[in-house]
Order: structure tokens, then sequence, then C-alpha cells
């Protein structure tokens, strides 16, 4: 088989949007009429009703997921050079908002069962220069929010969320992006809410950080041509939001499609290999379904060599990144690297069927029965 042809791509985002193609022309034809084509109707539109869905009070839509981890940060006014605690094992996205925002970011390991923060690790690492905690909710898994709330309390802490590989995913039915008095959203073409391009949202219930966002993301401006901060220019584009909006209102069956998969893989993927635990109560929305291996190179190659596509989120641990060795230097963290050195995300989009799927397990399975 021609490994350039997968007959199971990673993602096929055509496909996973071609169903939608007829209602984005209508849309982008209506767009093109209004002639307006920044923080128009489509944008207020999609904040109110992403904020609904979210079970925030307001959310403003940026231009991409960093920048909404960036302007949460800044609205906050903490001293130049705090300490925000943040995953280990984290996109490195999450890592470069802290450094990007004048702070440092401290690494704490994750939970190898879910790969989250480790709350009993939080503490030990709190300062006085200490201000937030960055929490990742991590390939679509909510970290242990009901502990890490409670020692943001303790120590007067903020929290910041990076909601971006988790849209929707709750704990006791809070969902994500409303722990904390900021959620960052990454609205990428392959997360599980994806745009056709970069977009991203934050969400809050705190009126006054409200305020003070929708002015940061527009160059520090309340009003035209007066600008009482120093801001960014990251305003959500106007198309985006129309076509998110589109898609919001499918966001619960992409949901619910991705976590029939990931129970399947979960029943009938061999024990050879580690599983994420299986949720089916919304804690988990399966943006990614990653499993861990030794023999993950190999097992990556075997697949592909059979028309089946991977990916690896991620394969270098952030304290290993040549970019950040000045912030890292010396910073071991084995658990991080662990998994960064044994994990394998596999097919398991929208667009993919069961029967994918089906092909997917049986060939991990073949993998391990005869391989080894």
């Amino acid at each position: 088989m021609n490994p350039t042809e997968p007959w199971i791509p990673y993602e096929n985002l055509n496909l996973l949007n071609k169903s939608f193609e007829e209602e984005f022309k209508q849309k982008f034809d209506s767009f093109l009429a209004k002639g307006w084509y920044v923080l128009g109707e489509e944008v207020t539109n999609f904040e109110t009703n992403f904020a609904k869905f979210c079970g925030a009070k307001y959310c403003l839509g940026v231009a991409n997921g960093l920048d909404a981890l960036i302007l949460g940060l800044k609205a906050f006014d903490f001293p130049e050079g705090s300490e925000v605690l943040v995953p280990s094992n984290t996109y490195i996205a999450t890592i470069l908002a802290i450094i990007n925002a004048g702070h440092k970011p401290i690494l704490i390991e994750p939970n190898m069962d879910d790969y989250t923060i480790d709350p009993d690790l939080l503490i030990k690492a709190i300062t006085p220069k200490t201000k937030a905690i960055m929490v990742v909710h991590l390939y679509g898994l909510i970290a242990q929010m009901d502990k890490i709330v409670s020692i943001a309390k303790q120590y007067n802490l903020e929290i910041i969320e990076d909601c971006a590989q988790a849209h929707g995913a709750q704990l006791n039915g809070v969902k994500v992006g409303t722990f904390g008095k900021i959620g960052a959203f990454s609205f990428y073409p392959t997360k599980n809410l994806g745009a056709l391009g970069d977009a991203g949202a934050i969400t809050t219930s705190d009126e006054a950080l409200y305020l003070k966002l929708k002015a940061l993301r527009n160059y520090g401006s309340e009003k035209k041509y007066f600008n009482k901060y120093v801001g960014l220019n990251s305003r959500l584009d106007e198309l985006q939001a129309a076509f998110l909006n589109i898609k919001l209102n499918h966001l619960d069956d992409f949901t619910n499609h991705k976590i029939r998969l990931a129970q399947y893989y979960n029943d009938h993927l061999t024990n050879k290999v580690i599983k994420p635990k299986f949720y089916d109560n919304g804690q988990h929305v399966y943006h990614i379904y990653n499993i861990r291996t030794n023999y993950r190179d190999e097992l990556k190659h075997f697949l592909f060599e059979n028309g089946i596509h991977t990916e690896i989120h991620y394969p270098v641990s952030p304290n290993q990144q040549k970019g950040y060795s000045l912030y890292f230097k010396d910073i071991e963290c084995p658990i991080s690297e662990e998994i960064h050195n044994t994990t394998l995300s596999l097919p398991i989009s929208f667009a993919n069927s069961l029967n994918d799927v089906k092909q997917v397990t049986e060939m991990i399975n073949q993998f391990f029965l005869n391989a080894l």
C-alpha cells in the first residue's frame, strides 16, 4: 500500500466540514453583502452563544488560542516576573503565553493516571511570587478542578484555564472555562469545535475583567482612537465567527461521536498498550485519544505502512525544547518526558467512522500479536 494515500487519515478536515458546505456558502454570501468585516453581528452572536454553551456570563472572541491565554494573563496586572504554575506536559503555547505576558512558568509534573497537572505537587511549588495556576484540560479530559480550586482559594491564586482541547468537558455539571476567572479556548480547525482558520475566545463571569479584556483585544481601546491600556490587535474574524456559529449547533453531536469511538477503542484494544480511562459522563470529550507504549515509534511506522496515519501529542517535553533552554536550564521532568516518549494519538475525528476505528484496533492488536 502507498503510505502517501492513507485509507484512514488521522484527520480529514475536508470530509469533516463537507456537511456544512452549503451553510458556509450561504453565510459567506450574507457576510459579503453586509460589508461589515470586523467585530460585527456574527462575532457578537457567537460570543453570546458560546458563553451560554459554557455557562459563563461573557465571552470575547479573539484571534487565536495563544492570544486568549496571553490576554487572560495580562488582564490580571500581576507584577512583572510573577510565577505561574503550569503543567510540564502541555503544548508549548501554554508556556509561551506565560513568557509573552512577562511572567515565569513553573513546571508542575502531571498525574500519570490521567496526564493532567498533579494537585498534590502544586502546593509544594507555591512561593510568595506565585500568582496563578494555568490549568490545561489535556486531550479533552478536565483536570482535577475540585482539588485545584480548593488550593487556589487557600493560597489566593488566580486560575486561568487552557481549554483548547476540551470544549464542553465538564465536572459535576460545571463546564471548563468557568472554574477560574478566565477560560481560554482555541478553535484551530482540528479542535472539537474548529473554525476554518485560526480563532479563539475567552470566557469569564467577572464584569470588570470582561470590560478590560474587551479593550485589550482591540489595541487597549475602549473608545476609538483612545487607548486606555497597552493591548493587542486580537479580534475574532467575523467570517470565522459565522462558521463557528454554524458548527456550535452540532458540537454535542461531535462530542458524542468521539465518545462512542473512544469506547470502542477502550473495549477492544489490546491491554499491551496503556489506554486512557473511559468516561461517558462528559468529563472527557476525547479531542485526542492517546495510548502509550514503549514500542511507540515501531507501532507508528507499522500503522503508517498499513495506511493508517497517527500523530504524537507531543514528541518533545517543553523542558527539553531548544528554544526554551534559558527558562528550563537543568530542569528535569521525568514523568512528562516518559509521556512524550511513549504517547501515540489514534484517529478519532468526527470524520472517522466506527469501521475506521475497528480497523485501527485490529491492526494495533495484530502488531502486538505478531511483531512482539
